[in-house]
């Protein structure tokens, strides 16, 4: 399985497209440019979220009020950040296949993907007992933490990406 991802990755390196974003000047720029505003929105707005949790913002607005307000945006952060990360991967997917900053992102997404997962089908279930707090549940303010731990360890090893 290893060999058919690493031949993918080559397949998708050497790719007329895959050259093509890599060597213009600008459109890998450009990409990247995007994938940093797209991931400021859907960061931005899931931090709000996770703050008002912790009790740190808005104390006096119910988190579902917050959720159901911000979640177009988010859901719009999401979707352009992994179209422009996709694009970006296109093209430097050989180089990023054994790259040990990727692999820790492509980890931390798979985390931080689970961990709203976990928290809509338990805790969130309930919100109706606890949106009204200033302080959220112990279980909310945990996936909070989680949340904002896991976004900032992924733009972290995004970063370092370049510089292995």
């Amino acid at each position: 399985m290893p060999h058919f991802i690493q031949h993918v990755c080559q397949l998708l390196y050497d790719s007329q497209f895959g050259t093509y974003i890599r060597e213009s000047d600008y459109a890998f720029s450009i990409i990247e440019s995007i994938h940093v505003l797209a991931i400021t929105l859907l960061v931005g707005t899931i931090a709000l979220l996770d703050l008002r949790m912790l009790g740190v913002v808005l104390r006096g607005v119910s988190v579902t009020r917050i959720a159901h307000t911000v979640f177009p945006l988010t859901w719009s952060g999401f979707a352009v950040m992994f179209v422009s990360g996709f694009l970006l991967f296109w093209a430097e997917a050989a180089k990023n296949y054994g790259n040990p900053a990727f692999r820790i992102k492509l980890v931390l997404l798979l985390l931080v993907g689970l961990n709203p997962l976990i928290f809509h089908t338990t805790i969130y279930r309930r919100v109706h007992e606890w949106e009204q707090l200033e302080l959220s549940p112990w279980r909310a303010r945990a996936a909070a933490i989680a949340s904002l731990s896991l976004w900032s360890g992924i733009i972290v090893a995004g970063r370092m990406i370049a510089y292995f």
